[in-house]
């Protein structure tokens, strides 16, 4: 199902508190100033942001209250921890994740997007930017969605056809047993196979496996 256009688009982002516990910890005061710019930038851009959550347990929850289109996690010296609570919390009921953060390691980026990250963006965060990616974000989300289904759709077939071909050789094996030890043509063990469905209510492959069954045990 393809997701609404960008401003309709129900934003939550997944952040650290702003308040900072200590004025001199010039690290932490940098990463809330950059997390308060990403919040003015999606306000500015018109976006619809109906939370900020921290990443904890009850991101599940609250995730599943709010209905979210897109997910945007903002964190740097927890992306870790904050990342594995948000694939956590979309596991049932996938959406798009967009990770801004000042963690420029190659190999954090990787594992972020095989996490299920659908964009991750490395400072240089500015106003004009915020569009263009959440729209590259929600395209390439809606293209793997599309990829899954069809997964899913050839998975589906290839097992009922293996299913057929199963029932198939149980019900051949059956009308065998019966032409052999009734002396009936194919055509005749197939219909005294179906009447017996009919009969007791049950699928022609059900009757012929119990058939199967019986002959198994009577040797």
């Amino acid at each position: 199902m393809k997701l609404p256009m960008s401003e309709a688009l129900r934003i939550v982002v997944v952040a650290p508190d702003l308040d900072i516990a200590d004025p001199d910890d010039t690290h932490a005061l940098q990463q809330a100033e950059r997390s308060r710019g990403l919040r003015i930038a999606l306000l500015e851009n018109g976006f619809n942001l109906v939370a900020v959550l921290p990443a904890d347990t009850y991101l599940h929850e609250r995730l599943a209250q709010l209905q979210a289109d897109l997910i945007i996690l903002d964190a740097e010296s927890e992306a870790r921890d904050a990342l594995e609570h948000v694939v956590m919390a979309t596991r049932d009921a996938r959406r798009p994740i967009v990770m801004f953060t000042n963690d420029n390691d190659t190999s954090n980026a990787r594992a972020a997007v095989a996490a299920g990250v659908s964009a991750y963006v490395v400072a240089g965060l500015s106003a004009e930017r915020i569009r263009p990616i959440l729209d590259v974000a929600m395209a390439r989300f809606e293209h793997e969605q599309a990829l899954r289904a069809e997964l899913a759709d050839a998975k589906s077939e290839v097992q009922d056809l293996s299913t057929e071909l199963k029932n198939r050789r149980i019900i051949d094996r059956a009308k065998g047993l019966l032409m052999q030890r009734q002396g009936l043509s194919e055509q005749v063990a197939y219909e005294k196979l179906r009447k017996t469905a009919m009969d007791k209510s049950l699928k022609v492959v059900e009757v012929a496996q119990r058939m199967l069954d019986v002959a198994d045990l009577m040797g």
